[in-house]
């Protein structure tokens, strides 16, 4: 298993970047627009971190701007914590196996998100390409929120 990032939803991406990177001195990677999902991702590496970024080597914050959403409760402004894994379905299996809910099911034999018992919700990421789908994953439903 590898650390990979810590996602926050910001309100004001400029705003955010301001503070992240020109006062705490964090540097920007990689950015990710998606006009269809309206969101932005911007992915942040520590300054001794910014070399291994480039191959995912560093863990990293992502900043996540959801261009129609701009007032978060509830604890909506923090997303996840993510870690890529060697074989997502076997990781599935044992976290079911030891009684955690799988939220969000690998049916794309790549993703999968699953919560803490505080509700903190952690994607689990394939290593690599993604994995043939397979049952039960393909045809299983999400189970709550993630």
């Amino acid at each position: 298993m590898e650390y990979l990032h810590t996602m926050v939803r910001v309100s004001n991406l400029e705003q955010s970047l301001d503070f992240f990177c020109n006062k705490f001195g964090l540097v920007e990677v990689r950015r990710i627009e998606n006009e269809k999902g309206r969101f932005t991702l911007v992915f942040l590496a520590a300054p001794g971190d910014v070399e291994k970024s480039r191959d995912t080597r560093a863990p990293l914050l992502e900043l996540t701007y959801n261009w129609d959403e701009h007032e978060y409760a509830g604890g909506r402004n923090f997303g996840h914590l993510a870690y890529r894994v060697d074989d997502i379905y076997e990781t599935c299996q044992r976290l079911m196996d030891a009684g955690v809910t799988i939220n969000r099911p690998p049916r794309d034999g790549y993703m999968a998100f699953v919560k803490t018992p505080d509700n903190i919700s952690i994607e689990l990421l394939q290593r690599g390409e993604p994995k043939p789908a397979q049952e039960p994953w393909a045809s299983m439903a999400n189970t709550g929120t993630w």
